[in-house]
């Protein structure tokens, strides 16, 4: 006999070590409680007691059930050949297997056993029926199977004449019948028939309550209720809520009802889940939103932030996954929730760790790293600071941006970089608003993510590099950023929520300050790394470039030895450059020849890279520095200047020729700055001709050229103003010029000398060209003290405040012999 069970009703009558097979109540007809309150009277204090996983039994109600476990069926034959009823108690968790007192409900219902069925299955199935509740005070015994001590429990029920009860069992019954029509599944037309035709309140309400889809924890709440009214007014409650479920998914299946396909029945799917979620407000993706909400309950966010972050949430659990939007929001939360707010890395306030830091990192960079000593000291004292905005600006290849890595260490914080080499869209840094395709956070945002915390060390490389066009200009953007009173509140167009960049620490590096927007310049400490003299290249080479290489190439430590010499000839003769990138490729290009003689021939020991041997590895010498040529010309003057890669020393030629009209000639590439100081110089002559001996009419008779050579090579600035004037008094006058002499300074109408700028590079340039004397302006004396003295040796210098002063100084009383004059 197999009896089936329609699942609009109790979630499942099994018992408690079986899943299979959901079965249909018994049907009975009791129009009077005597018909099963039969043998109550003879129930002692102590009953057997058969635990149920997930069912409640009630009452008047019968119920099959499938008994599983050993004590239970132990129990079941033992009452069966006692003619004696036992105790149902449902558990309180479906997974115990061997319950205990405190596992099980205190309120259970008396049974008799009507019958045990054995199924075609093998298991076997006992129909209970309930007689009346009980309390289980405790258990007496537990084995061979569940005996307890109980007290019967009286029900309490309006008088028959009561018209508002009769109503109410009334409801029950109607609204009972409603659900049993209204399952989308068929049902029993005797269930349907019992139920409305049968006069027992108490088996009316309790067969609603046995019954009812929903939980043996609220069953068990209504079994609790020893007022029939008030189990009934209950009842009533829980029914309208099953039955409101039950006509909303009537209406949900409504709405997505259409005919089939094969080509619409994914369509068909798609649109009922989408329609249940909308229904429901809930998605698949619980797990991931779940997850977001823990992470957001961790995050050290203002009230303001967390009240946008659980409003996005809310949002995001009512799109349905397969909506378009829905990857947009996921998007957008993680965003927020993946942000470090208001999380700090803390400061290493060691200055001497600090110190050491960047000293084994870099070589020479004095300022800047007095600036970050600096900036460490004021925030061990002062606790909190906003960070600076420090703008290192040079030539390339001086090791600008590994010292913002250096700085990172030094530090203790995170460090990030990003490149704004051609960077032409305002989007890069605001962000994207979130309406456009493919919207994301900008660069700034999506670093400071990345980085962890909010107080990183941020490199902003090539800011000079940033262009403008119609999409925006990127370095306006940048102004939000970089100024100290304004990015506490920065605003992303993607995040469209203020973040705080006002603990970040962020250097920009610059080739050329010209391309920079003044307002930008104006918002940044601006520290300049000049180029490295050759001194500190060699240093710089030794401590870093070569131990790098020899790694870099797989050979041991010192198996390759580069001495001074050496590397001061691969500096000269091989490159020409401000930073050391050049130097580093030269040496990796000496250490991969080694490399390759080691995997070939299996050479042991240190191989000794000499002067000599540098032709051998690199060819041909490349570059070839200006030597000092002599006094032996009349008009020929050495000046010094500043290049991009380092000081040189230039020659300034000046020639007379017969002429009528007095015409200047002016060659060799020369920009308008240096063509003004041409002309400055020979017309401050012609004004005071007199002082140096010239006879006025050589203005009018002969024609004056001056020639810078290497006329490939553009040249300007004013910085040879001293060194034409002495050039054009020389030719004019045929006094020689003083040996291994050398000069650098502006000049005026009148005559004063004016400082000029890369003194420490002509300096040096000077001293390697072998110049012995070199006059400057005795305003730049205060560069020459910021030089060490080591690269003085065997220099004196001339500081001059006027141009008759050079004159006295660097022409001789001697003439050179020129039968021309």
């Amino acid at each position: 006999m197999k009896i089936k069970r329609k699942k609009l009703f109790s979630q499942s009558t099994l018992d408690v070590d079986d899943t299979v097979g959901v079965v249909m109540p018994i049907l009975t007809d009791c129009d009077a409680d005597e018909d099963f309150l039969e043998g109550i009277d003879k129930v002692g204090d102590v009953l057997p007691v058969l635990p149920l996983r997930n069912m409640v039994l009630f009452p008047g109600v019968a119920m099959p059930v499938i008994v599983g476990r050993p004590k239970s069926m132990r129990l079941i034959k033992e009452a069966i050949d006692n003619k004696a009823l036992i105790g149902v108690v449902c558990q309180r968790e479906v997974e115990t297997e061997e319950p205990g007192f405190d596992d099980l409900y205190a309120t259970g219902t008396v049974a008799d056993i009507i019958r045990v069925l054995e199924m075609p299955d093998g298991t076997t199935t006992v129909i209970l029926q309930g007689k009346k509740r009980f309390i289980l005070n405790e258990l007496t015994e537990t084995d061979p199977y569940l005996k307890g001590s109980i007290t019967l429990l009286e029900e309490t029920r309006p008088d028959a004449s009561d018209r508002e009860f009769e109503a109410l069992t009334s409801s029950v019954k109607d609204m009972t019948i409603k659900l049993l029509s209204a399952s989308p599944e068929p049902v029993q037309r005797e269930l349907i028939f019992s139920v409305k035709n049968n006069r027992n309140a108490l088996y009316i309400i309790n067969f609603a309550c046995a019954n009812i889809l929903t939980s043996a924890a609220e069953k068990q709440q209504l079994l609790l209720i020893n007022d029939l009214r008030e189990r009934a007014f209950r009842l009533l409650s829980i029914l309208n809520r099953e039955y409101q479920l039950l006509e909303l998914k009537a209406s949900i299946q409504m709405k997505t009802q259409e005919d089939l396909d094969k080509q619409q029945k994914e369509y068909f799917l798609q649109q009922q889940i989408k329609t249940i979620q909308e229904e429901l407000g809930g998605n698949i993706n619980e797990q991931e939103i779940r997850e977001l909400k823990e992470k957001g309950l961790k995050k050290n966010w203002s009230s303001s932030v967390a009240q946008i972050f659980d409003k996005e949430i809310r949002k995001l659990e009512r799109l349905h996954p397969q909506s378009p939007d829905f990857s947009i929001q996921m998007q957008y939360v993680q965003t927020i929730v993946n942000l470090p707010w208001n999380e700090y890395s803390k400061d290493n306030f060691n200055l001497v760790h600090a110190q050491k830091v960047l000293d084994k990192d870099h070589y020479g960079l004095e300022k800047v790293k007095e600036r970050i000593i600096e900036h460490l000291a004021v925030l061990k004292l002062k606790g909190d600071m906003k960070s600076p905005i420090i703008c290192l600006y040079g030539p390339p290849g001086v090791g600008k941006t590994s010292l913002g890595r250096s700085i990172a260490d030094a530090l203790g914080r995170k460090y990030v970089r990003v490149s704004l080499g051609g960077l032409h869209d305002e989007a890069e840094i605001r962000g994207h608003r979130r309406t456009y395709i493919g919207a994301m956070c900008g660069r700034i945002i999506s670093n400071i993510q990345k980085a962890g915390t909010s107080n990183p060390v941020f490199v902003l490389d090539e800011i000079d590099k940033i262009t403008s066009d119609f999409k925006g200009d990127p370095s306006s953007a940048l102004l939000e950023v970089l100024d100290p009173e304004q990015n506490g509140t920065f605003h992303d167009n993607y995040l469209d929520i203020d973040y705080d960049l006002s603990k970040v620490m962020f250097i920009a590096t610059a080739n050329n300050l010209n391309t920079i927007s003044q307002p930008l310049l104006d918002r940044m400490e601006l520290i300049e790394v000049s180029g490295y003299i050759q001194e500190e290249k060699v240093e710089i080479a030794a401590r870093h470039l070569v131990p790098k290489q020899i790694e870099a190439h797989g050979l041991e430590k010192r198996t390759v030895k580069f001495p001074k010499k050496t590397l001061d000839k691969i500096i000269e003769s091989y490159t020409r450059e401000s930073g050391v990138r050049e130097l580093d490729k030269k040496i990796a290009k000496v250490v991969r020849k080694v490399a390759r003689d080691v995997a070939t021939y299996g050479y042991s020991g240190i191989v000794q890279i000499k002067p000599e041997d540098v032709k051998e590895y690199l060819g041909a010498e490349e570059y070839s520095r200006d030597k000092y040529q002599g006094n032996e010309y009349a008009g020929v003057v050495t000046g010094l200047a500043w290049t991009a890669v380092g000081g040189e020393i230039l020659f300034v030629e000046s020639s007379l020729s017969k002429g009528k009209e007095g015409k200047l000639t002016l060659t060799g590439n020369l920009g308008d700055v240096m063509k003004e100081s041409a002309v400055i110089a020979l017309e401050y002559i012609r004004a005071h001709a007199s002082l140096f001996g010239i006879n006025e009419d050589m203005f009018t008779s002969w024609n004056v050229h001056v020639h810078v050579p290497e006329g490939a090579i553009p040249k300007d600035g004013p910085s040879a103003g001293v060194t034409m004037v002495t050039s054009l008094v020389s030719a004019f006058t045929q006094r020689k010029v003083k040996s291994s002499l050398a000069m650098t300074g502006e000049i005026t109408l009148r005559g004063k000398v004016l400082p000029v700028g890369g003194i420490k590079e002509k300096i040096l340039a000077a001293k390697r060209a072998g110049i012995k004397e070199i006059i400057l302006c005795k305003d730049n004396k205060k560069d020459i003290d910021e030089i060490k003295a080591d690269y003085l040796k065997g220099l004196e210098f001339h500081f001059v405040e006027d141009i008759r002063q050079v004159i006295d100084l660097a022409l001789l009383d001697e003439k050179v012999d020129n039968p021309l004059f």
